[in-house]
């Protein structure tokens, strides 16, 4: 009879477990890649499952916006750039910041010519749908004049040298690049880290009437996301594992190689320059950058406040 109880209680309490998870849709911003890596590995090794949260991670389609997922509930937490972000709450859409993973930019533009982009006036420069703000305000200042091409999903027009420069990611475009056999040197490479417009990139979003109702779930997102990261930066070959299982399931043609790279490089744009830390937050003096010179560019009708970022 005593065992009978033991059972019965276990399972009750195992039923109890399951039912008490709350379910929450995570949908990064891009095909699945090490970019996203703290959140696989949070998945995988039930950091979220510990903190009572059941998250499906959904990559979305190439013509879906993750903004879309959120304010029709298909997800109820998206990554997006903070340049984004701030755009966003400018059309009056309130989103709210509850992790920051990039404490750098990592936008760099790479010349095709063999030359300083900054030098190439009037170029062609291929740019991705989302347009990185930044890279904008800074043409406009150094008056460049620059002829943007949108581009798709892939450095093709690149690689043919249909464009005198493209814009990037110091752990995407530049390493396919280094794969498709070109020598960068770093005088044709402008990192915009370097030119005053250091601003951060890859957070955490929720739509700030679902974060108001939710905010001990999405304190409990935050949490197990940078546990999940932290994780990955003191294990990245397991982490890399768990990256590429991800891969092959979204069926995306990249390989090991190219995703290593990728990992060694965002973990490294995770890391403060001034404290040298991983510290998981929005910079004030940062939102406060891209907010004035999103402005001064015409990019933004208003200036967007911090405060206003992590609901304040």
């Amino acid at each position: 009879m005593k065992k009978i109880l033991v059972i019965l209680f276990t399972f009750h309490f195992s039923l109890f477990t399951v039912l008490a998870q709350e379910h929450m849709v995570f949908t990064p911003h891009w095909r699945a890649q090490a970019q996203f890596a703290g959140y696989y590995v949070a998945k995988e090794k039930g950091f979220y499952k510990e903190v009572g949260l059941d998250v499906d991670i959904v990559h979305p389609l190439a013509t879906q916006a993750p903004l879309d997922c959120i304010r029709s509930g298909e997800s109820q937490v998206v990554t997006m750039s903070l340049c984004q972000a701030m755009d966003v709450i400018d059309n009056h859409i309130p989103i709210v910041n509850i992790l920051q993973t990039s404490m750098n930019s990592s936008t760099i533009i790479i010349s095709r010519r063999g030359k300083n982009p900054l030098m190439q006036k009037d170029a062609r420069v291929g740019t991705w749908p989302n347009f990185d703000a930044m890279t904008y305000c800074m043409s406009m200042r150094e008056h460049l004049g620059y002829e943007w091409v949108h581009l798709i999903s892939s450095v093709n027009l690149f690689i043919k040298g249909a464009l005198d420069a493209m814009t990037g990611m110091s752990y995407n475009e530049y390493y396919q690049l280094k794969q498709a056999g070109f020598a960068l040197q770093e005088e044709h490479i402008c990192r915009l880290s370097d030119h005053g417009f250091n601003v951060q990139e890859d957070g955490v979003y929720m739509i700030q009437s679902y974060y108001r109702s939710h905010k001990e779930q999405a304190q409990k997102f935050a949490q197990a996301s940078r546990k999940g990261w932290e994780w990955a930066a003191s294990h990245q070959e397991e982490a890399l594992e768990i990256v590429m299982k991800y891969v092959r399931e979204n069926l995306v043609g990249t390989n090991r190689t190219m995703q290593k790279f990728m990992l060694e490089e965002v973990l490294r744009q995770q890391v403060d320059k001034q404290s040298g830390k991983r510290e998981f937050r929005l910079r004030p003096d940062m939102v406060q950058l891209a907010s004035r010179l999103m402005v001064e560019n015409n990019l933004l009708k208003h200036e967007v406040k911090y405060e206003q970022l992590i609901d304040k």
